[in-house]
Formats: C-alpha cells, sequence, structure tokens
C-alpha cells in the first residue's frame, strides 16, 4: 500500500529513463548523501555510441541566451503544487467537461503533465508579445534569487508578484526574460499534445523570429506547418512616424508529428466560392475552374471542339479519355455561349464536405478583426473597451479547423485572456452538434483601477474571462436552440495552491506534546474531501473533467469518479463493510486516509479485501 507523492511527473528522471531504455550502457548511478541512488547520463560514452566522438571543430549552429540552461532546469523541475477546485464559480460542475484553470501557466502545465500527457488535440496560445509594456512571468533566475527579485521589480515590497512590472526595451535581458519565459512552457506544452496534434501562437514583429527559432529547437523544423500572415486591421493606417504601417499579425503553426499528422488528415477551411446553378444541373450548385493547364505546367495534349464548333489544340488537365467521360456526364461547362475554353464543374454538396485548404495569408472579412472581436465584448458585456485586443472568433474557429479538432478532441489555452478561444469552441460545437472540450488556463493579473473592466466591477483577467464564458455559452444556446440541450457551456474552476499534505520540518527533539497533537493528522486543515479527490486525481494521472460523485455508505461519503477510476474515501476509522463496498466497485485505483487503519491489522486486513475482491485495484493512502 504506497502513499501518495503530490508531486508532479519528475521530467529529468523520465528522460534518463528513456534514454537507458535506448542505450544501457550510457546510464550511470551515484550515491546521495542520504544513501538514495541518482541516475545520470555518461554523455561522452553517448556520443561515442551515436557516432560523434569527433567534433567538427568548436562552432555549430544553436539558439542560446542568458538563462536558456536556467529555463530547461524549470521546466523540468517537479512541482508540489496542486489545484484547487472553486466549485462556486463554476457552472454546470456535474456535467461540464471543461475546466477554468486560475494560477501562473509554468505550474500548471506540470500539474496537468500526467492525468493530460498525450491529450490534447490542438494548443493555442497568444502570450505577451515583449513590446516593452507587457508583464514577463519571473521564472528564470541565475543570480541569488532575492538579489534578483529586489534588481527587477518582479516583486513589491512584499513579497508579491509585481504585475505593474514592465520587460522595457533597455533591460539588459529584454530578450532573453522573454525566450526563457516561452521555452519552459512550450516544452511542457509539446508532451500534451496528441501525436497528431497542432500548436498555433500568436505573434506580433518584436518577437516572431526569436519564436521561429524557440519552436524549431522544440518541435523540429520538419514540424513547420505554417507562418500565417493575418490582417487584424480592417481600416487603413496613417502613422506619418512609421515607414511600413502594421496590419498584420503572425501565426506560427507547428504539429507535435508532422508526418503522422498527414496520415491522419490535416483541416480545412469552409468554401469561400459563390456556387451556382444557371444550367438546372441535378447534381445542384456548381462553381468551375480551367480545364487548360497553366502556361508553367504540363497536361495531357489533344483538340478539344467545343459547341460551337471551334477547335481549341493544347494541353489539359486530364487525358482525353477522362475529358470524354466528364462530357458526358455534364461536367464539362464552355462558357460564352459555347465558344470560351472548358471548364471542369465542382460542386457546392462535394466542397463542403471536402473543405478547402488554407493558405498563408488570412483576410480580415472572412477571420475578423480587432474592431470586431472588440464589438463583439462590448455586445456581450454592454461595456465598451473591457479587455485591450481580444482575438475575433472567426480566427479562433479557422485555426480549430485547421487543426482537424474534430467533435470529441480537447484544446488548452494557456495564455486564454479574454477565453475567446473558448467562445470559438462553444460555438463551433453549436454548429456542428460536436462535443469538443477547452482547457483555460489564465494567471490572475489585475485590472487597472482606471479601466474600464475594473470600473464595472472585474477585479483581474480571469474575472472577466469567465464571466465571457458565461455569457457567450447563454448567446448561443439562444441562437442555437436546436443543440441548446446538448451544449455544454459549463466549465470548473480550479485555483493552484500548494498541496494538501502538512509539512514537517522541524527535529525530533523539538517536538513538543502540542506540537506532535497537530500533528495527529498530516492533512491541512482547510482541506475539503472535494480539494483531497482531486488533488488525488492529479497524483494519479486522472483527468480532472471527469464525471464525479458521491455516495453515502453506512455514514461515510465515498467518492467514484468515472465509473471506476478512482475510488476515494477520506474519513476516518472506515468500517469493513464500506471498504468491501468500495472493493465490489473494482475500480482501478482507491485512495483512504491513514487514518482510516485504527491498527496496523486493519491496514492488513484492507489489503486483503482487495486482494480477494478485487486484485488489480491499486490502494494508496494520504
Amino acid at each position: 500500500m504506497d502513499r501518495c507523492t503530490f508531486a508532479s511527473a519528475d521530467m529529468a528522471h523520465e528522460n534518463v529513463e528513456k534514454l537507458g531504455a535506448l542505450f544501457p550502457a550510457v546510464v550511470t548511478e551515484s550515491r546521495r548523501p542520504d544513501g538514495t541512488v541518482a541516475k545520470g547520463i555518461d554523455f561522452e560514452k553517448l556520443k561515442l555510441l551515436l557516432g560523434q566522438s569527433e567534433a567538427d571543430g568548436d562552432e555549430w549552429y544553436e539558439l542560446t541566451w542568458v538563462g536558456k540552461r536556467a529555463a530547461i532546469a524549470a521546466a523540468n523541475r517537479p512541482t508540489t503544487k496542486t489545484l484547487r477546485p472553486v466549485k462556486e464559480e463554476s457552472k454546470d460542475w456535474e456535467t461540464t467537461g471543461n475546466l477554468y484553470l486560475e494560477g501562473d501557466n509554468l505550474e500548471v502545465l506540470k500539474i496537468l503533465q500526467e492525468s493530460y500527457l498525450k491529450q490534447v488535440k490542438m494548443i493555442y496560445i497568444d502570450p505577451p508579445y515583449n513590446t516593452g509594456h507587457d508583464f514577463i512571468y519571473p521564472d528564470t533566475f541565475t543570480m541569488d534569487p532575492s538579489a534578483y527579485h529586489a534588481g527587477t521589480g518582479y516583486f513589491d515590497e512584499n513579497g508579491h508578484v509585481n504585475f505593474a512590472r514592465e520587460n522595457s526595451a533597455g533591460a539588459g535581458r529584454y530578450h532573453s526574460d522573454w525566450c526563457s519565459m516561452m521555452y519552459a512552457r512550450l516544452t511542457l506544452a509539446r508532451n500534451l499534445l496528441k501525436e497528431d496534434g497542432v500548436i498555433c501562437i500568436s505573434i506580433d514583429d518584436n518577437e516572431v523570429a526569436n519564436l521561429k527559432a524557440l519552436c524549431n529547437e522544440i518541435f523540429g523544423e520538419q514540424n513547420f506547418e505554417g507562418h500565417i500572415h493575418w490582417r487584424r486591421r480592417h481600416n487603413q493606417p496613417n502613422d506619418k512616424t512609421k515607414m511600413i504601417g502594421l496590419v498584420a499579425e503572425h501565426i506560427l503553426v507547428y504539429a507535435k508529428n508532422s508526418a503522422y499528422l498527414k496520415t491522419v488528415g490535416v483541416g480545412k477551411l469552409d468554401i469561400t466560392a459563390t456556387f451556382s446553378n444557371p444550367d438546372q444541373d441535378p447534381r445542384g450548385p456548381w462553381a468551375s475552374k480551367p480545364w487548360k493547364v497553366a502556361s508553367d505546367q504540363s497536361g495531357s495534349a489533344y483538340t478539344i471542339v467545343t459547341p460551337a464548333g471551334k477547335r481549341i489544340d493544347g494541353e489539359w488537365m486530364g487525358d482525353e479519355d477522362t475529358y470524354r467521360r466528364f462530357l458526358e456526364e455534364g461536367r464539362i461547362y464552355f462558357p460564352k455561349n459555347g465558344e470560351g475554353l472548358p471548364r471542369k464543374k465542382y460542386y457546392q454538396s462535394e466542397r463542403e464536405a471536402e473543405g478547402q485548404c488554407a493558405t498563408n495569408w488570412w483576410p480580415h472579412e472572412q477571420f475578423g478583426h480587432n474592431q470586431g472581436a472588440n464589438e463583439c465584448m462590448t455586445e456581450l458585456f454592454g461595456v465598451k473597451n473591457i479587455f485591450s485586443n481580444p482575438k475575433p472568433v472567426e480566427l479562433l474557429r479557422g485555426l480549430l479547423k485547421i487543426s482537424n479538432v474534430t467533435k470529441e478532441d480537447l484544446v488548452l489555452d494557456f495564455f486564454s485572456g479574454s477565453g475567446a478561444t473558448a467562445h470559438a469552441v462553444m460555438q463551433l460545437n453549436a454548429e456542428d452538434g460536436g462535443r469538443r472540450k477547452f482547457i483555460m488556463v489564465q494567471l490572475p493579473e489585475p485590472c487597472r483601477e482606471k479601466s474600464e473592466a475594473y470600473q464595472a466591477g472585474y477585479r483581474t483577467i480571469c474575472e472577466i474571462g469567465k464571466e465571457r464564458i458565461r455569457r457567450a455559452g447563454e448567446q448561443l444556446k439562444e441562437r442555437n436552440p436546436q443543440c441548446a440541450e446538448e451544449l455544454d457551456i459549463g466549465f470548473r474552476v480550479f485555483r493552484v495552491d500548494e498541496g494538501p499534505m502538512k509539512e514537517v520540518s522541524c527535529q525530533p527533539e523539538d517536538l513538543d506534546q502540542m506540537s506532535l497533537l497537530s500533528m495527529v493528522s498530516n492533512i491541512k486543515e482547510d482541506r475539503t474531501d472535494l480539494d483531497l479527490l482531486y488533488a488525488c486525481l492529479l497524483d494519479a494521472g486522472v483527468a480532472i473533467n471527469r464525471p464525479h460523485r458521491s455516495t453515502q455508505v453506512e455514514g461515510c461519503t465515498v467518492h467514484q469518479v468515472d465509473g471506476g477510476a478512482l475510488i476515494a474515501c477520506f474519513d476516518a476509522c472506515i468500517p469493513a463493510t464500506v471498504m468491501d463496498y468500495m472493493a465490489a466497485q473494482k475500480p482501478h485505483r482507491v485512495v483512504l486516509r491513514d487514518g482510516a487503519f485504527a491498527t496496523d491489522e486493519d491496514k492488513v486486513n484492507v489489503t486483503e479485501i482487495f486482494r480477494r475482491v478485487s486484485p488489480e485495484t491499486k490502494v494508496k493512502v494520504l
């Protein structure tokens, strides 16, 4: 019977294990001062096995900056923090599969590593653009932390994060801080993507080059899918101080595994062509494209006679047999009353099912613009300028489509801001009856006191995001009554907090009678059953959006998650009959308080009950 650890995955240890599985000879062992064994890698031996012992000089191509090593270490360092449920701020807690997570997204990404490993189909983020006026998360320190904090202004005099701090262009670590912040998060995010997963990242001119270099290293150049240029402004700028007016933003798109994604299928956009049916074709509305090949292409050479009797020699898109078959089927159209060059029909019914390939230029007419996104927020909240520069739902919808986010997929946004990604997911579900789920992650940055949001009663960005999802969901239900009952517009709210277990740091000789009494329970006093349950789910690597119900059995509360993925009871001195009930459910995992056992004999009896009734069940104690 093991104990819950309440710590995120040790990525460094797992990486050593993976290398050891491939190359056992490179694994080293050393003894720590506490007597435990630490495993490492002999990199010189690894170079020999890879045939790279002979270096080509002392120079090579690489991406580096001040703090990169610390960023890598930060990504691999486990966290002991957890997510605490906030049921009162959630919507449809019992039935929803969506999540809204409040806290530092680096901590959240670590916490999610086991529960959502390779579960996310699409990630979209709109991170700080590093314009000189953005708050950059204080993750990386290459000097004494207290000296670093004092010198950077990351923290105020009370030790709290200073959200007013700006990463000015004159700062010595202007680009380095931003790169470190992004590197750690992108490294962890990649782990969460499915093998056919896709990540889309919005950015502007300030860091687009660095972002592409980061992504090439983390995701691999071979997995680069494209660089989208989105026209975010619908009007013409007239700034006399600039040589080139900025009307577009960048969106970099990478696949987890581009080769595999191609076998599964890339996503397509909605058809934008205009269809009509002037000849009453029984196949329905159609459009057409030239049958003659372009001047720089080659095709099949033969003569075509138009309905008007005109003979045309040329090279055509298909061979002559294919042309004659299409002609007989009525799929060839001659414009100009039968005198024009032949064109092949394609039908609306066929193309709508196939969709349209995306290009790297996304016009505002199809994918929305900043003003339209602001108007959407004004319509939802009844207040102007509630959020600065939200992304339009049309843009996010397009990214969901090209990422081939199908009806049961999971979408993650860990810089969620106003919640536009959640809005787009719900809208797409309303259109096609899908059950896509979202996970929104946002640091609770305070709203400035003079802002319209603060005047309207919103104190943090999280409050705006949650309210936007509530209002957008209700609006979608009203506008789509045909799917109102099935549409999931709820979300479970969780906040990052310390783990549920007390920390014991004093020496035995320092313990007095009162401190011993306070340690009778090793669980913090402010933790509820729900806090413990979801901490256990994350510790066990179980998704926290799964259905959960509680049952009263002989005065004890038994929590059951997703039909037996995990069963827990946090009561003290649980009767044997309750243990029998839990074992009879044949769950994958069971979690109990250590205080549930009055004696060691009781603990042995519980182990025997599960060994006899449900031998596959893993039993853990807090």
